[in-house]
């Protein structure tokens, strides 16, 4: 068995068929790759499609479990796995025709552990292939993790890359289970133990932007659990930094870029502290914790990966905690009566 597919379904009966239906239009033996559809406690239609195409390919498994987040959906799938390397997509996008057989033969040809490609954000339009589809890409560079991250501005999503099961299995990462930011912290760890990665400029991978999906989800109960499942990453972060650090050779660039993509949670989160409806006591609460983790004042958040006016003007009011508490007692309730109005 080549390749394993996972897809976590939670309520997916719009998009699902999408989805399954480009993954089967891959150019691949269908006894060389699997695809797990893992049911978390679906409510809507999206279970009986799953059993329709399980029913008519041999290819397609299908797992239900009771409602448990999406780290517990793919950790499942990564349990029931047998293909030589692993591939996790959301059901509400879909991949370009034609393109994992090609993804295969480089991961095979150059005994990677993980393969990471391209994937592009589009809005609900049906697109099967891309200009850089057939384009022949054999001079990969292939690299440690460490080196990978400092060259590269790095994806958090874990649908940009192809993993190695064997190697997977065996570092005994998993998905952090019932917390937002799962994928940044699980592709850091991953690649702070990998020695044979590579990219391919190659377009795969296309996520749909749909309204009210999870990350973009103003709800105000999910929004103060993004605040605080982004504080939690921060702090998980400092443990992969100090783990940099120790590595050898050091690679200052990839500490910077770990520092970097640490201080970007705690910016974002700043944000969307000021839209919530947290509590001040709760502000001030956190703020300390990122001051602990190293991750505020935000002295590394600056440079290649993230500059421009506003990012300036911005990191400068917040890095003054006294001034960004000010910021909070004025913006923040004037805000939370939009959110709880758009609530009602």
């Amino acid at each position: 068995m080549k390749l394993s597919i996972i897809i976590p379904v939670y309520n997916s009966e719009k998009y699902i068929r999408r989805c399954l239906d480009s993954l089967l239009c891959q150019n691949i033996e269908y006894k060389h790759y699997e695809i797990f559809i893992i049911n978390d406690g679906s409510t809507d239609n999206s279970l009986d499609i799953a059993l329709a195409y399980e029913k008519k390919y041999p290819q397609i498994k299908v797992f239900s479990q009771l409602n448990s987040g999406v780290g517990s959906a793919r950790n499942k799938g990564i349990e029931l796995s047998t293909g030589s390397y692993l591939y996790f997509i959301d059901p509400d996008d879909y991949l370009v025709h034609n393109v994992l057989n090609k993804l295969l033969d480089y991961a095979f040809n150059f005994n990677l552990e993980i393969l990471s490609f391209n994937s592009k954000s589009i809005k609900n339009i049906n697109v099967v292939t891309t200009k850089n589809t057939l384009k022949r890409n054999t001079k990969l560079q292939k690299q440690t993790g460490i080196a990978y991250i400092g060259d590269r501005f790095y994806k958090n999503e874990v649908w940009w890359y192809i993993i190695n099961r064997k190697f997977l299995k065996n570092t005994g990462i998993k998905f952090i289970v019932g917390r937002w930011m799962e994928d940044a912290i699980f592709t850091a760890q991953l690649f702070l133990k990998t020695k044979a990665i590579a990219h391919t400029e190659i377009d795969v991978h296309l996520h749909v932007i749909t309204r009210g999906s999870a990350m973009t989800s103003k709800e105000p109960g999910h929004y103060l659990n993004v605040i605080r499942d982004n504080a939690n990453a921060a702090i998980i972060y400092k443990s992969l930094i100090n783990q940099a650090e120790l590595a050898e050779p050091y690679n200052d660039l990839c500490v910077n870029r770990l520092k970097t993509r640490q201080q970007s949670f705690v910016f974002f989160m700043m944000i969307r502290m000021l839209k919530s409806t947290i509590k001040y006591k709760e502000v001030k609460s956190i703020i300390d914790g990122m001051t602990v983790a190293g991750a505020y004042p935000l002295s590394s958040f600056l440079g290649k990966d993230y500059n421009g006016k506003i990012y300036y003007i911005l990191v400068k009011l917040f890095n003054n905690r006294y001034v960004y508490y000010i910021l909070f007692l004025i913006f923040n309730p004037l805000l939370k009566k939009v959110i709880l109005f758009k609530k009602k």
